[in-house]
């Protein structure tokens, strides 16, 4: 005889604030690299999402059950298996992620990592023309990643018939009481939220100052431009 399914508790606070912290300051970022008016956005922003990456890495290892790597992360054979079952018509449920979206997960971490490194040895000078290609680069690989990422999100909410966007809004999905975790880890996950919004407050407080080493760091960058032109 199995337990009836219903709602429980999945993703805890700081997994759900992690979350949709890093799509503002991807996105945010990826939006105003091209602008010098809007250095400060996208050099905040890159710090911003290098500091979430590596909290979900120490969360990774430590963090609430369905939030661990050993607890979602698969090979090949788990990812082709859940794919397979999702074209029978039959998808395979998992509570946390299933092997498809922890492969993105993983992916999303790795290549924001490069783009985060290799922003900031680009924002400080400290390599060439190449270094600057490579962090272009891995941002738009990135954003492919995410394209293909929600991508999945909406065809496994159709397979499941289950919201995943609103899961990752609530916590909440549908599983056995057994696949829920114990607490939502709240202050955490408001600490998260205070620290990002107080490093954004902390880098506008000092934005004249700001400004005026990002007009000699990118003096490099710009001649490269302008001699390009």
């Amino acid at each position: 005889m199995t337990t009836e399914s219903k709602k429980i508790l999945v993703w805890d606070l700081p997994v759900r604030v992690f979350h949709w912290l890093l799509v503002l300051c991807f996105f945010g970022a990826y939006l105003s690299s091209e602008s010098e008016r809007w250095m400060l956005l996208h050099v905040t922003l890159g710090y911003t999402l290098g500091g979430l990456l590596a909290f979900r890495l120490l969360w990774g290892l430590w963090g609430t059950r369905h939030a661990r790597f050993v607890n979602f992360v698969r090979g090949p054979m788990a990812v082709a298996r859940y794919l397979g079952s999702l074209l029978r018509g039959r998808p395979e449920h998992h509570v946390g992620h299933n092997p498809a979206g922890a492969l993105a997960v993983v992916l999303l971490l790795v290549l924001g990592a490069v783009t985060a490194f290799t922003g900031w040895l680009v924002y400080e000078d400290i390599a060439g023309h190449w270094l600057e290609e490579l962090h272009e680069g891995a941002a738009n690989f990135m954003l492919l990643v995410v394209a293909v990422h929600v991508a999945g999100v909406a065809v496994a909410s159709l397979a499941h018939r289950e919201n995943l966007v609103r899961a990752m809004i609530t916590g909440r999905k549908q599983g056995q009481p057994d696949g829920a975790i114990r607490w939502n880890w709240w202050p955490l996950g408001v600490l998260l939220l205070v620290a990002a919004l107080g490093f954004w407050w902390q880098q506008w407080d000092n934005a004249p100052q700001a400004e005026q080493g990002q007009s000699a760091t990118t003096k490099g960058y710009k001649n490269d431009h302008d001699d390009d032109d």
